[in-house]
């Protein structure tokens, strides 16, 4: 049940954190929260991760959809497997989904979390983002510490 909170919050926060940027502040303006290494900077992104653009936006809103389903079915199939594997599956299709609203109603994504170092600055990102990389990390390594936990066997082991 927590998992289902989880996965709500992410999609609210996103929405609510880009709704906030889009009323408050203008495209292209930047903020300073902490100096110059976190900034608060209004981008809109019509491209995929990291501002990579793609040819037909509407080809991948569609493997969007697509690939948020299959991270639902999986969440589904697996879902008395633990906690940690429902946080990480929650985190990645709530930013999914919250990327997925602003693509469908949109055309493109808010982004806003501005991170880096003088001229050295990470691609600017959005709270779906941030789910999206912690929930990978965390599946991750809940696959990598079950694998480790049941290791596979080795060819000579096979074939004993």
């Amino acid at each position: 049940m927590i998992a289902i909170f989880l996965l709500i919050g992410t999609v609210g926060l996103d929405q609510l954190t880009k709704i906030m940027v889009k009323r408050t502040m203008m495209l292209g303006e930047s903020i300073p929260v902490l100096g110059n290494v976190v900034r608060l900077t209004y981008i809109r992104n019509p491209g995929i991760a990291f501002g990579i653009r793609v040819s037909n936006n509407t080809v991948f809103t569609i493997f969007s959809v697509l690939a948020s389903i299959g991270v639902l079915v999986f969440l589904y199939r697996h879902w008395k497997e633990g906690r940690i594997l429902q946080t990480g599956l929650c985190l990645i299709l709530g930013g999914a989904v919250g990327n997925l609203i602003d693509r469908i109603f949109f055309g493109e994504v808010v982004d806003f979390i501005d991170v880096g170092f003088q001229h050295i600055r990470w691609p600017v990102f959005n709270i779906a983002d941030s789910a999206v990389v912690i929930g990978m990390i965390i599946l991750f390594f809940t696959v990598f510490r079950k694998e480790s936990q049941h290791p596979t066997l080795t060819e000579s082991e096979a074939l004993m």
